[in-house]
């Protein structure tokens, strides 16, 4: 047998084995998703999770550490879902100005949340920027890491701000409290009742971080 013919199965074996890998680490999440919002972190177990998605419990262990890492890396895969969809509304709307970025990214996340209730209490209760950015910088797949890209390309070089991460803790922070309780029980208003004064609140936020607060 030739080295090529040779090198193209051996290729295609890897490619084969690749997949499968990938298979099975999204089923894992799949299913510890739907378990951790249906009973909940503290009742479900590794094997809860891995009979649930057909896997042995030795396949968990390849993937991560504890439950508490597949909800951290689920946390990271399931807000940068949301955070791409709203990157690609935002670049198909071509806006330019940052803070009209910015609050666009906000209302489309928000409309989101409104769709999948479920999805916003998970990732709402469990989400930390510690713990998101933690595991997007350790994070393999560079589909878990788009979060960064689109930050970078929001901000595209923007000087204007003197800590750019700061800001963005604080608005993540803001909305995600404030939304919860509007979405969900419409207190102490509905959530396009809240937006105004929530993107009025943003619009503050960008200014006092703004260098020399103009």
């Amino acid at each position: 047998m030739s080295d090529k013919k040779n090198n193209y199965i051996i290729e295609k074996i890897e490619s084969k084995i690749d997949k499968n890998k990938q298979q099975k680490r999204q089923a894992l999440l799949e299913k510890a998703f739907a378990l951790f919002t249906t009973k909940g972190i503290q009742k479900t177990s590794i094997s809860d999770i891995v009979d649930s998605a057909g896997v042995a419990k030795g396949t968990f262990y390849l993937y991560f550490k504890d439950k508490y890492d597949i909800r951290n890396k689920l946390i990271a895969h399931k807000s940068g879902e949301v955070f791409r969809r709203a990157d690609a509304c935002l670049k198909a709307a071509g806006i330019v100005d940052l803070e009209d970025k910015i609050i666009f990214l906000i209302d489309d996340i928000m409309n989101q949340f409104v769709q999948d209730k479920t999805l916003m209490r998970f990732i709402s209760k469990n989400l930390s920027w510690g713990v998101f950015k933690s595991v997007l910088l350790e994070a393999e797949d560079d589909a878990e890491v788009d979060f960064y890209d689109i930050y970078h390309s929001v901000f595209d070089g923007d000087s204007r701000y003197e800590n750019p991460e700061v800001m963005v803790f604080m608005i993540i922070e803001l909305v995600g409290s404030t939304c919860y309780s509007a979405i969900l029980y419409n207190e102490p208003v509905g959530i396009e009742e809240l937006k105004p004064y929530i993107f009025r609140t943003v619009k503050g936020i960008m200014k006092m971080h703004r260098t020399g607060g103009t």
